[in-house]
């Protein structure tokens, strides 16, 4: 009886290799963890068929959006680890510890490439008094309460920035909620609201026509796609320890998928992310093509999660400590 259970092991590791050293033999699964049309769907979309074509097979795309891509993670993490079921994703997996959504994290995935990442923008009403960040501190420092953000609600863009600059300087604003940054900057150009962190590609357009007005953008840089505006680190250069920071996309399959597969994987969307309708798409977006994978990738999202968990543990907006995950400060 162990001879046999012996030999059938050894079949098994045999076929796995034959299999791995033949893949792609179908076609893929990629399971998509926001809605139709929503920016990591976009994202996932523009990459794909060049990944198809880099790879010689068909990615059939499938949208299972719900409980912030928790549903869409667990259904890749549960999947078999061979390569034919990959995970689009965004930035929430690595909030779902201290938030209490999920034990799983991108560190129960490969990295197969972090595509690209937005940029967070502050803007605030055109005929606001603040022509930078620092003046728009420096007057809620002198009267508490008074200003008005828009928000997304709790780890929403919004939420976040400003609970990582509370982490280096002392401001009191009341937050107002907004179903989507749509809505917000549309009561931001209403006056409804007086200023609202949001993702560059929601206001791009708004600030180019001159309907909001930009204080700063949350990075160490400026970016392309803001010409003029300042980074945030020209006012709180405490801040360049957590950026950048963002939302950014990407590709994931099982950590435990076979190498010579996530080799395949990884040079396939190497070659997708590289090409011009992928950066001209991105471009579009105000989103900055990153295209890293492996050991480079899985930094930029150690770095990600600690600066932004930490910040919201520190303002009481996470149910767990990200010390209980094991995630350092930054």
């Amino acid at each position: 009886m162990i001879r046999k259970y012996v030999i059938a092991v050894g079949f098994a590791a045999t076929a796995s290799v034959a299999f791995a050293q033949d893949y792609p033999e179908r076609e893929v699964l990629g399971v998509i963890m926001w809605g139709a049309g929503g920016a990591t769907d976009v994202v996932a979309r523009a990459v794909t068929p060049a990944a198809e074509e880099a790879l010689g097979t068909s990615i059939v795309m499938l949208n299972r959006a719900g409980a912030s891509g928790a549903i869409a993670t667990t259904y890749v993490a549960t999947a078999p680890a061979d390569g034919y079921t990959l995970l689009y994703g965004a930035e929430n997996p690595q909030l779902y510890g201290v938030t209490g959504l999920s034990d799983l994290d991108y560190r129960d995935f490969y990295p197969v490439n972090i595509l690209g990442r937005g940029i967070g923008v502050i803007v605030a009403g055109p005929d606001a008094p603040w022509d930078s960040m620092a003046d728009l501190i420096e007057d809620a420092q002198s009267r508490p309460g008074e200003i008005r953000m828009g928000s997304t609600g709790p780890g929403g863009i919004p939420f976040t920035i400003g609970a990582m600059m509370n982490s280096v300087v002392d401001y009191d604003v009341t937050a107002v909620p907004f179903e989507g940054e749509g809505p917000g900057l549309t009561a931001l150009q209403g006056g409804h609201v007086d200023f609202m962190p949001v993702g560059a590609s929601a206001a791009a357009d708004l600030i180019a026509a001159g309907t909001v007005k930009a204080l700063a953008v949350f990075d160490t840089e400026e970016v392309d796609a803001l010409p003029g505006v300042p980074p945030i680190t020209d006012d709180f250069p405490e801040l360049e320890s957590l950026l950048p920071w963002g939302p950014f996309y990407g590709v994931w399959v099982r950590q435990d998928t076979p190498d010579d597969i996530k080799t395949t994987l990884t040079e396939a969307f190497a070659t997708a992310a590289a090409g011009e309708d992928f950066h001209r798409i991105m471009s579009a977006r105000s989103n900055i093509v990153m295209n890293i994978s492996g050991d480079e990738a899985q930094a930029f999202l150690d770095q990600w999660q600690s600066a932004t968990t930490w910040a919201l543990y520190d303002v009481g907006a996470a149910e767990n400590s990200p010390e209980d995950y094991n995630i350092p400060r930054p």
